[in-house]
């Protein structure tokens, strides 16, 4: 009996012994480790979206007639067309609005007498005349916007000095990416070149215009000077340029220049056209009220025929 009392006792003494151990492994024992997991992480898939709004490009639609653009005043720049062929000749007048509104009636005499003649203008050939390039200066003179006669020609010299420019009073001939700066020269006297190059509504027509068209050859017409004079900016007299003033000068009767150099010209239209590389020449009338249709004309016809063989 002693023996089984004393087996018991030891029995309680390992048990106890036992169930303390656990007991104090599982109080103290307070961290747990996580268990490692690889995460592979989601990458969202983000379209690419281009940042570049487009620039919308209006197809220049051909017909008799077309407006190239606005002036400051709001008024259209026209265009009249003659012909369906490849090689765009352009005709400009009027840049200097009502105080070279000569400019622009000899353009309008020239529309007249293809509209009468269409057979002037070869196959291959499409003729552009824009005759007002400065609508706003026009109007300021004549009245009129649009077609006009001599008779509505206003007699005020302030007023014809004051025709020259756009309604912002800028010098549209000063306003070309050709050595442009905001303060060119007229004469003896200082004009705006606007703020910057282009920076007319007038001048960024024509530009947009020969952009997208590209004319084989320009002529643009001017008051006083009894010449025409060749374009270049900075890069010489193109070849093409040269034989445009030569046959012009000759077929109208003008004495043919290879620049002007009356004084600075800084912004000017026609270098710019040279810029472009394309062969441009101004014609330059002898007097601020005569047309010199005739001769015109024979330069006009000198021109589409010298195109039309290249």
């Amino acid at each position: 009996m002693k023996n089984i009392l004393v087996v018991v006792a030891v029995l309680l003494i390992i048990s106890g012994g036992i169930y303390y151990y656990f007991s104090n492994s599982r109080d103290t024992d307070t961290t747990y480790e996580k268990p490692s997991v690889k995460v592979t992480p989601i990458t969202p898939v983000v379209e690419e979206v281009s940042t570049t709004t487009p620039v919308p490009i209006t197809p220049i639609t051909r017909g008799p007639e077309s407006i190239i653009g606005k002036t400051v005043d709001g008024l259209d720049i026209k265009a009249y067309h003659f012909g369906v062929g490849d090689k765009e000749v352009l005709f400009i007048g009027g840049i200097h609005g009502g105080y070279s509104w000569n400019t622009a009636l000899l353009a309008y005499e020239v529309i007249d007498w293809l509209k009468a003649n269409p057979n002037i203008v070869p196959a291959d050939v499409t003729v552009t005349i824009i005759p007002i390039l400065n609508p706003d200066g026009l109007k300021l003179v004549t009245g009129k916007n649009g077609r006009f006669t001599a008779t509505d020609v206003s007699t005020s010299p302030a007023n014809l000095i004051s025709g020259r420019f756009n309604a912002n009073e800028v010098d549209l001939n000063r306003n070309f990416a050709c050595e442009w700066q905001a303060t060119g020269t007229w004469q003896n006297r200082s004009v705006s070149g606007g703020s910057e190059a282009f920076s007319e509504p007038e001048s960024s027509a024509i530009k947009s215009y020969v952009s997208q068209t590209e004319p084989v050859a320009i002529v643009t017409w001017y008051s006083a000077a009894s010449g025409v004079y060749a374009s270049n900016c900075n890069n010489g007299v193109s070849s093409g340029t040269e034989a445009l003033t030569n046959l012009f000068a000759k077929a109208a009767g003008y004495t043919a220049y290879e620049k002007f150099d009356y004084y600075e010209i800084t912004g000017d239209m026609v270098n710019w056209f040279a810029s472009q590389n394309i062969p441009a020449i101004s014609v330059l009338l002898s007097d601020h009220k005569s047309t010199e249709l005739a001769k015109n004309q024979e330069g006009v016809k000198a021109v589409l025929n010298y195109v039309t063989k290249q």
